[in-house]
């Protein structure tokens, strides 16, 4: 009895000992599999989040004409700023990867950076056309595309460009000169004269009827001083472009609603609609400017709010 037992005691620890031993290795074996996995999945989600595409848009500077020496500057700063619009494209491509829709990339981005490019190409064609024949068609390079194999670009939109808001008033307000000009940049940022049934631009332009809420900008007509007879016809098209601008922005705000994140409607549609006041209320001020004193601080009223 007494050597019996010593010897049952060995063969139950010798056991137990295995069966621990099994379990803690079947335990590192899930440990790895699980780490390699996790490893994996971190792996696929970061590939996925990197690999967003760049937009790639159409050359510009290569399909102009001679530039007339006069027009050297203007043409340049308005071939930065399309840099420059496109690399503020990429970026929002970036900082909204996985916000939206099937569509968002269109209606957010594109969409409003081929709006941005009409009015600067047009702007580069009317101050050739200045001193040499006008170039036609440029138009049709405003449009943009999403390249996902990794592809940085055509042409002129490979880098940064010159300051985007230093360029966008530079060429906004010397792009104005005549009325032909002027109807050029109207129909190119939207087509002037369409405004949302010729009421007063500030405040909301129409009821919210699909409770998205509605996008108010302020009244530029009040703040502008006595405008001379020779300004205005110009100052009226560009005052009916801002309501067009504001009828423009509350359709998209139906359209994309649902899409993005918290800062969808600021990033896609409220900064985009800021960019083009700017531009609209400087041309404005060019107008007036041209033969009375031009008006100063106009461009503080380009930022819109939207009410709930």
């Amino acid at each position: 009895m007494s050597r019996a037992l010593p010897k049952y005691n060995k063969r139950r620890v010798a056991l137990i000992g295995g069966a621990a031993a099994v379990v803690l290795s079947g335990a590192v074996i899930a440990g790895s599999a699980l780490a390699g996995e996790t490893s994996k999945s971190n792996g696929t989600s970061a590939r996925t989040l990197a690999d967003t595409g760049t937009i790639a848009c159409p050359d510009v500077k290569s399909q102009l004409p001679t530039v007339p020496a006069s027009a050297q500057a203007e043409v340049d700063r308005n071939l930065a700023l399309l840099d420059t619009q496109l690399a503020e494209a990429n970026k929002r491509l970036v900082d909204t990867v996985g916000q939206g829709g099937a569509n968002f990339v269109q209606n957010a981005i594109l969409g409003p950076l081929a709006d941005k490019r009409k009015s600067t190409i047009d702007r580069i064609a009317i101050s050739i056309g200045r001193t040499a024949e006008k170039p036609q068609g440029l138009d049709a390079l405003a449009e943009c595309a999403l390249s996902t194999d990794g592809a940085a670009g055509a042409g002129d939109e490979a880098g940064a460009g010159d300051e985007a808001g230093a360029g966008e008033e530079a060429g906004a307000g010397e792009e104005a000169t005549a009325t032909p000009s002027a109807t050029a940049t109207d129909a190119a940022d939207g087509g002037a004269g369409e405004a949302d049934g010729g009421a007063g631009e500030a405040g909301d332009t129409g009821d919210d009827a699909t409770g998205v809420g509605t996008i108010s900008c302020p009244d530029v007509a009040s703040q502008l001083p006595a405008i001379p007879a020779t300004a205005q016809a110009e100052v009226d098209r560009n005052l009916a472009l801002l309501d067009t601008q504001i009828a423009e922005a509350n359709k998209r705000l139906v359209d994309t609603v649902g899409q993005g994140g918290a800062n969808f409607v600021q990033n896609a549609i409220l900064g985009p609609l800021e960019d083009k006041r700017i531009a609209t209320v400087n041309r404005i001020a060019t107008a007036i400017g041209r033969t009375a004193e031009k008006p100063q601080g106009l461009d503080s009223l380009a930022a819109c709010t939207l009410n709930e």
